[in-house]
């Protein structure tokens, strides 16, 4: 580890294996036949990973995971529909913000961002709204790393006869997605996550027969599903230039998280991560933004220590020096900063970034990273 090669302990782009980097190391011709057959096999793996059989398809997009959310919301939503989005976070401001300036009819269902979505607010409002189509909702909402429940949800949603849209982004290959268990129109996540290849390229998983009946729907061209669809089963070829490199480390991605035992495997080196990286941070004094029960494997929001020593510009800038790189907070509930715990690390590089941690609160004088009053959510 060198001072140009941080670990990245951040929600994506995120440190990736050397062989998912080596994978780039060569070109490909995108009306190549083995390009083509690789673009094919990725799509396949994709849909195994929800269990979507033949009722699910694979639609990949160049672009970072918003161009898939948007994707998704601008085609499937028709003009005539209306979306309601569960907002707890960022992210979920960011869905209502897309549909908005497609022109949706769209509504919301707000939520603070250190508690979850709630399906009893989502079953009022679905009874209370008939011209309500399409529910979008984030699994993991990054904004504070907090788990939505997403059964639940997709429960109400399937009750009241509604189609629902995942942002799965910082969930998708670490936390089950099970389509035969959870009925869902479709799901959106990008490479760079949990399945640990290389931004540049994200998809949707969608059902056949809703994608069928989307074509007309798309507000772009670039971000058409439906035709990017169509492209793909008439000649398995993009539509435009498509990120040749994203997809061949993407294709040496999914065989990795394959060999590591799928969605289960890979949940579980998460959940370890997570579980180290918590114990030692409150060992220093620090406290989570969430307790044990909401929080996701994925990315910790740690309140601000109340010690006036303790400048977090200064605190990040002494961690990536000692080779780690961390996430600023994004919250408006609680002054904080967050710490992923994705990407090609283990326990040992967790351990590694707790002891960088702790020398750096030495150095800066900061005897505790406890915050001002109380919060220990153990």
């Amino acid at each position: 580890m060198t001072s140009t090669a941080p670990y990245l302990l951040t929600p994506g782009p995120l440190t990736t294996s050397r062989t998912v980097k080596e994978a780039m190391l060569r070109d490909w011709g995108s009306r190549d036949g083995a390009f083509i057959a690789m673009n094919a096999r990725i799509r396949d793996r994709l849909v195994r990973l929800v269990g979507g059989g033949d009722t699910f398809v694979a639609v990949p997009l160049q672009g970072s995971g918003t161009f898939a959310v948007e994707a998704m919301i601008g085609t499937l939503v028709p003009a005539d529909g209306k979306l309601l989005v569960l907002v707890n976070g960022a992210y979920g401001q960011r869905m209502l913000r897309m549909a908005r300036t497609i022109g949706l009819d769209v509504a919301a269902i707000e939520t603070p961002e250190d508690r979850p979505v709630e399906p009893a607010a989502l079953d009022r409002a679905l009874a209370a709204d008939p011209a309500v189509t399409h529910v979008a909702v984030v699994q993991c909402e990054t904004t504070s790393g907090i788990l939505n429940p997403i059964e639940a949800v997709a429960a109400v949603t399937a009750a009241h006869g509604r189609a629902l849209l995942i942002d799965g982004m910082s969930a998708f290959g670490a936390l089950p997605l099970d389509a035969g268990r959870t009925p869902f129109q479709a799901v959106a996540a990008s490479a760079n996550k949990c399945l640990e290849g290389v931004p540049g390229l994200a998809f949707v998983l969608v059902r056949r027969d809703a994608l069928d009946a989307a074509a007309g729907n798309a507000h772009s061209l670039s971000l058409d599903l439906h035709d990017q669809w169509k492209g793909f089963e008439a000649n398995g070829q993009w539509r435009f230039t498509p990120p040749t490199h994203a997809l061949a480390a993407f294709d040496r991605a999914l065989e990795e998280h394959e060999a590591e035992g799928g969605v289960e495997g890979r949940g579980a080196r998460y959940r370890e991560n997570a579980r180290v990286l918590i114990d030692g941070l409150r060992a220093m004094g620090f406290r989570t933004l969430l307790p044990d029960h909401l929080q996701a494997p994925i990315i910790v929001t740690v309140r601000m220590p109340a010690d006036p020593r303790f400048v977090f510009a200064d605190f990040y800038d002494r961690l990536r020096e000692r080779g780690f790189v961390i996430y600023p907070g994004k919250l408006t509930v609680s002054d904080s900063f967050r710490i992923g715990c994705i990407g090609r690390l283990g326990a040992t590089e967790m351990r590694a970034a707790l002891d960088a941690i702790r020398a750096t609160l030495d150095e800066m004088g900061v005897a505790t990273g406890a915050p001002a009053g109380e919060g220990n959510q153990e």
